[in-house]
Formats: C-alpha cells, structure tokens, sequence
C-alpha cells in the first residue's frame, strides 16, 4: 500500500485537516496518477458536512481530478507514463449491467463506485477522492485531458462539464435552439459555456439582478431577473430547453411555464422536494426530467468538445490549507465560480 498525505473530514461537524491515507499498489489493469488539481464541487460541502445524510467518516472529498500517470499496471493499454488524465465522479461500476454496457456507468444498476464517500465494487473497500496527491484508478475509469486545456480550469469540467453538457446533448441543443440556464454559479456558468458552444441562444435567469453583467460577459445573449414579478408572464412560451442549475428550493411550475410545446425542464440541481402541479406539463406537453452526470465516453467527448471550443471553468486556485475558508464561501456564493485546490500544496506534508 502507498501512503498518501491527503486532507479529511472526521466528522460533519470537523474542519477538513491533514491527514494520511493508503492507496493500492496498481494491479494489472490500474494507472497510478500524481494529483495536480481538484476541483471543490458544491457536493464536496454537503457530503463533508453530511446534508445528504449517509456520509462515510473519514472522508477525503474530490470529483474534479486532473494529474499526471505516474505507474502503469503490466496489462495497461490505454495509458503511459506522463500521460494527462482526468478522474471524475466515479471510479468503477459493475460493468455487465444494461446501463454499464450502454456506456451509461452512472446509472449502473448495482451502484457506481463513487470517487469518495462510497466503496470499491466489493461493497467494502471506501474510497477517497482527489483531496490528496494520489490516486490509484482502472485504466477504464480514467480520461484524457486534451492539449490546450489549462489544467486547473479543466479540473471543474470533470463534474460541472458533463452535468450540465450531458442534458444539452441528450435534449438535442443545437444550433438556433433557445436556452435558458437557470442560475449563475459553478454549474451555471459552464452550462452557459457549453450551450453557446453548441450554437444555442442563450438566457440566464436569475434571482439576483447584479448577475447581469456576469452573465453577459460570460456568453450569455440575454437575462432575466425572476425576482420581477412580470418575469414569468413576460417570458412565457419562450424556450425550448431549461437547464436548472440550482440547488435551492424554487417553483417548478413558474419555470415550467417559460417553456414552448414539446419544451424540457432539466434539473441536474438537488433542491428540496418542492410542490409540482400537473397543468403546466399538460397544457403544452411539456417535460420536466433529471439528469446525473455522464458516463466514461461521454465524459470523454465532452473534454474533446471543451478542447475544440475554448470552453473551461473560471476559477479561483488556492493551496489546500485554505480549504476550510473556501467551503465558507462557496455558501456564501463568493467565488466566481469554482475553487481549484493545487495539490502542489500538500506534497510532503503529513
């Protein structure tokens, strides 16, 4: 076993503090990766502070993994030493299901092997993410990192790139498609990234008026502050497709009805349950559907997408011993839009 330095969480009510783990040896099939950076996703917070409940303590938070390979197992095809790589939101699945098969390994139907707070496919094993200067992975649950891409703002596409590209793709956005993204943060503004790359009119709605600007910079052909009162009426009928970011409880039925004939509400969000009513799907055959992630090629697909478009996360990097103070402010949403921690920053401590 390999003895790592990391950063985790004891408990829900801890500070995230050094600490060691151990990481396995590659077997046959595994790449050993030298951790650069880590993206700090919202979900990072609620899983360490346990606001989903069934958090597994100690816990060592981090999807959004960009390194180095560093060893390569002796029956590794895929991947050399040097190579740039990316590890996401999962680490393995049970490969023979018809989701696994389809190249759907997010929805397996065993369950996905987590990056951290979850456990190998042995059902025993935890797993521990990107907090930390290494990771050992299955060579099929590792992807490239294009040329081009800046490392640190590409580490955030490993989760907030395919939630968000995932739905685009799937509900068919294409050129002249009209687009409205609901909310301005990680998610939001990498959904706003994507859906203009992929030639969308595209809208920001928002209940913070002062986003405008930021919005706008970021791509975006218009903005609607929701917090008006006219907003909804105003606006009615107007998009095809809604991508709802957003993880904070909110009216389905008022965003529903910003929707054309035959539009799509997605919610790649988790908020808490909020009340639906059946007359705004009825009345324009609308949909209202989730979306989690993306499997292995597409998650693939979409780095080679960024890559070819210029599309990457905005970040702030900070060493990882200002981790605590960045989850405080991810609350507060004051970061634009995604923390990057350099793992830099943790070798040889611990």
């Amino acid at each position: 076993m390999l003895k790592t330095p990391a950063y985790a969480v004891a408990s829900a009510k801890a500070p995230l503090a050094p600490y060691t783990i151990e990481r396995r040896e590659p077997g046959p099939h595994d790449v050993l990766i030298e951790i650069l950076y880590c993206g700090v996703c919202h979900s990072d917070i609620h899983q360490a502070r346990d606001e989903w409940g069934g958090s597994i303590f100690p816990m060592v938070p981090g999807h959004e993994i960009v390194g180095r390979v560093a060893q390569i197992g002796r029956e590794v095809q895929k991947w050399q030493v040097g190579d740039t790589v990316g590890v996401g939101c999962f680490v393995d699945s049970c490969r023979q299901c018809e989701a696994c098969r389809a190249g759907e390994e997010q929805y397996c139907e065993r369950g996905m092997s987590l990056t951290y707070n979850g456990y190998e496919q042995d059902g025993k094993t935890p797993t521990y993410g990107g907090y930390s200067t290494r990771i050992t992975v299955d060579e099929n649950y590792v992807v490239r990192i294009p040329p081009g891409l800046p490392l640190e703002r590409a580490a955030p596409l490993l989760c907030a790139g395919i939630t968000t590209y995932s739905p685009l793709r799937r509900f068919g956005v294409t050129a002249g498609s009209r687009v409205a993204v609901v909310g301005l943060g990680g998610l939001g503004h990498v959904g706003v990234k994507l859906a203009k790359a992929l030639g969308a009119t595209v809208t920001v709605l928002s209940h913070s008026p002062g986003k405008r600007s930021a919005a706008l910079e970021l791509g975006a052909d218009d903005f609607v502050a929701t917090g008006d009162p006219e907003a909804f009426t105003a606006h009615a009928g107007r998009f095809d497709l809604i991508l709802d970011t957003v993880s904070a409880q909110h009216d389905y039925n008022a965003y529903l009805n910003l929707l054309r004939r035959d539009g799509t509400m997605v919610l790649v969000g988790m908020p808490e349950p909020a009340p639906l009513s059946a007359a705004p799907l009825i009345v324009r055959r609308r949909r209202l559907t989730g979306s989690l992630i993306g499997g292995i090629r597409e998650l693939q697909e979409m780095l080679d997408f960024c890559a070819d478009h210029g599309v990457v996360a905005d970040v702030e990097v900070i060493p990882i011993d200002k981790i605590n103070e960045a989850y405080d402010r991810v609350v507060r949403s004051e970061v634009r839009y995604r923390f990057v921690i350099d793992l830099a920053s943790l070798s040889g401590a611990v």
